[in-house]
């Protein structure tokens, strides 16, 4: 059933697994996700952000990249490396019109089975208590091997 499973993903499939995983509030929920993901032959991982946006674009992207490598999403290669930094910065252009001049935090979600690969910016931006919420969500394809 794993192998089924797996043939039948598609591009938007995984963009909904990298925002379910960029959904969830705590490390102990993220593992939950991830295992249910994996058990679908979907791979991911999350990682947290903040602070002021346009400073933050870099780390945000470089966050994302590091986290993909380290969980084995892509490889540590220029082809991998690119897929991830290329969806998130997509992702990060989707909520640049709310986000610049203030400050954000939220969660980066990163998901892949097969050649697809999507990065789910999920973030609260404002000033004080006074937020608004937003999403962007890239996806990017790339080889199977990478």
């Amino acid at each position: 059933m794993h192998e089924n499973t797996k043939c039948c993903l598609n591009s938007i499939e995984i963009g909904r697994a990298a925002l379910r995983i960029a959904l969830t509030n705590s490390r102990m929920e993220e593992n939950k996700v991830k295992e249910k993901l994996a058990a679908s032959g979907i791979r991911s991982t999350a990682v947290d952000f903040g602070g002021e946006f346009i400073p933050s674009i870099v780390k945000v992207i470089e966050r994302a990249v590091v986290a993909a490598q380290r969980q084995g999403l892509v490889t540590e290669t220029h082809v991998g490396a690119g897929a991830v930094a290329g969806a998130a910065h997509e992702a990060l252009e989707q909520v640049k019109t709310k986000a610049v001049g203030f400050n954000v935090g939220g969660k980066i979600g990163i998901a892949r089975a097969g050649e697809h690969l999507c990065v789910a910016i999920y973030m609260g931006v404002g000033v004080l208590n006074l937020n608004e919420m937003c999403v962007g969500l890239a996806h990017r394809s790339l080889a199977s091997d990478e």
